[in-house]
């Protein structure tokens, strides 16, 4: 008697886990049904839109990249993408923020932008994104790397809430040319050494240029006496003591740099230029990538080389958001959707197209799109992930803009 009642017991345990089973499986199904019947939605309502996409237009190879996107979009969704170049971002927030303070609550000019960073969290503060969630609703965001990569959920400490989408990684790297420096300098401390042994060889681009700004960023989480002080708000009434290091070290290198710091490279590309023209030794890139890449395209040797720091060096995702007046919000999420897909993020990282490292987790991709990555050919100058060593956290937004500030204040905007 006591054996059958277990075996009826296990019976309707057994058959309660399968009911749960179906339930739950029904229940999913359900969800995903729905989830693809928004987004066709959002893919119908997109059709015939033009996307206005602000980005950076400094980097050819970038620019031929988003038009290559476009034309694929254009294609596939019916969807036109224009890309506004602009010179710096924070152009571009003060904007967005114009027409909020003009009371353009829709038909922005701004419809989606290339972002991270301070530009953000200024957006995201005073509300100026489309609502939090859009991006982890793309179909595409299933791929993305959030447990290998989480700087894709955190922008500069600021927690994204899917009002951004990432499209790529970015860690700071420099490129020299092993011809003419076997050995690079493998510290900051190295690198002051060789500016003295070597005047006029080094130099960085003008803060508030990114690349400059990194490579202060870059001095003062190695120099500070705490670097968990960034990941917080600046304090004001230790800021002068905190980067105080930072400027100590600049103010010994300045005299040995190229044209003694009396003008600086505008940005990375003309780093390059100057390398390849033999003025610079070293140039500063944000894309680990960039030294094929620029192989490839016929503007720097092959004899190009990449190195990082001993200790690591600075690394973050870079994003598209969209603006809380966009005029074409649906065919931003289609563009967006399509810059997260297997075939736009291989090419991306192609050096000869971008090299422009991936968000998604490769390995969890089907076996057609991981042969799409495995194929790529990363090139001779591109590091292993195992020798670009540790990537240090972006400090907290605040830090940028005082470091700039301060920058200025100590070299005259020279």
């Amino acid at each position: 008697m006591k054996g059958s009642k277990m075996r009826a017991n296990s019976l309707r345990s057994l058959l309660g886990q399968i009911f749960l089973a179906t339930a739950l499986a029904a229940s999913t199904a359900m969800q995903a049904n729905a989830e693809d019947a928004n987004w066709r939605v959002v893919e119908e309502t997109a059709k015939g839109q033009t996307v206005y996409f602000h980005a950076w237009g400094g980097e050819p190879r970038i620019n031929d990249y988003i038009n290559w996107a476009a034309g694929e979009v254009k294609k596939k969704y019916g969807v036109t993408v224009k890309q506004v170049k602009v010179a710096d971002t924070a152009s571009v927030v003060t904007q967005v923020i114009s027409e909020k303070t003009a009371g353009r609550e829709s038909a922005g000019s701004v419809d989606l932008v290339w972002i991270n960073g301070e530009n953000f969290a200024t957006l995201k503060e005073q509300g100026l994104l489309a609502a939090p969630g859009w991006a982890q609703a793309l179909p595409n965001w299933k791929n993305v790397d959030v447990e290998g990569k989480p700087t894709v959920l955190s922008d500069f400490t600021i927690a994204t809430d899917g009002q951004e989408s990432p499209w790529g990684m970015a860690k700071l790297v420099f490129i020299y040319d092993s011809a003419r420096l076997p050995e690079p300098p493998s510290s900051l401390a190295a690198l002051a050494d060789y500016a003295t042994a070597h005047p006029g060889r080094i130099s960085y681009p003008q803060p508030p240029n990114f690349h400059g700004s990194t490579f202060l960023k870059q001095i003062l989480i190695s120099l500070i006496d705490d670097a968990d002080k960034l990941q917080r708000p600046v304090q004001e009434e230790t800021f002068d003591a905190d980067v105080a290091p930072l400027f100590d070290y600049l103010d010994k290198l300045h005299p040995n740099l190229w044209r003694k710091a009396q003008a600086f490279p505008q940005n990375g590309a003309q780093m390059r230029q100057l390398l390849a023209d033999g003025e610079l030794d070293i140039a500063i890139t944000f894309n680990p990538g960039d030294a094929s890449s620029a192989i490839a395209n016929g503007e720097l040797p092959d004899t190009a080389r990449s190195f990082v720091f001993d200790g690591g060096t600075i690394g973050n995702s870079h994003f598209v958001a969209i603006p809380f007046n966009s005029s074409a919000k649906e065919g931003s999420m289609v563009f967006a959707n399509f810059l997260l897909s297997p075939e736009a993020q291989a090419r991306k990282q192609d050096p000869a197209v971008w090299g422009d490292p991936t968000v998604l987790n490769v390995a969890a991709l089907s076996d057609e799109d991981k042969a799409r990555f495995n194929a790529i050919d990363l090139g001779p100058a591109t590091l292993k992930p195992s020798d670009l060593g540790a990537t240090l956290p972006e400090p907290h937004p605040t830090w940028v803009a005082a470091l700039e500030k301060a920058w200025a204040a100590h070299y005259g905007g020279s």
